[in-house]
Formats: structure tokens, C-alpha cells, sequence
């Protein structure tokens, strides 16, 4: 697939327990309860945000997660 017909949202999930994606290279961003809807809103989100004919074809979606290693104690 062209690259150009691509675009890429970074996704975290939030303290609430729903999700936000944000878009990479736009100024896109939702949030969600669930995946499917958060998977609605970025297709709901992609298609106001571009002028028609100019869509991406794809949506990618990267899944971002943090966790923490405790290394040492502090004293």
C-alpha cells in the first residue's frame, strides 16, 4: 500500500478504562469506551478531518502501552 494513502493513529487506553487515539503528521483526535467504537470514531474523525477524494485508504492503529520497572530504592 502507498504511504500516502495511509494514515497512523497512536491509540493509549485511559485510566477510565476506554481509549484515545491520536493521529501522527494531523490534527485528529478521539476517544472511546470500547474498540469498536473507538474504531467508529477514528473512521467518523479521518472522514470530516480530509476533503472528499482525499481520505487515506488505511487506518492504522498503534496500540501504545506504558508500564513501569521499579530499578532500585531510593534512600
Amino acid at each position: 500500500m502507498n504511504k500516502a494513502n495511509e494514515i497512523f493513529f497512536l491509540v493509549e487506553g485511559t485510566s477510565e478504562g476506554g481509549y484515545t487515539a491520536r493521529a501522527l503528521g494531523e490534527s485528529i483526535f478521539t476517544e472511546a469506551d470500547d474498540l469498536a467504537s473507538l474504531h467508529q470514531q477514528v473512521r467518523d474523525a479521518v472522514h470530516c478531518h480530509f476533503d472528499e477524494g482525499k481520505v487515506p485508504e488505511m487506518i492504522r492503529l498503534h496500540f501504545v502501552s506504558v508500564d513501569s520497572v521499579v530499578v532500585g530504592s531510593a534512600q
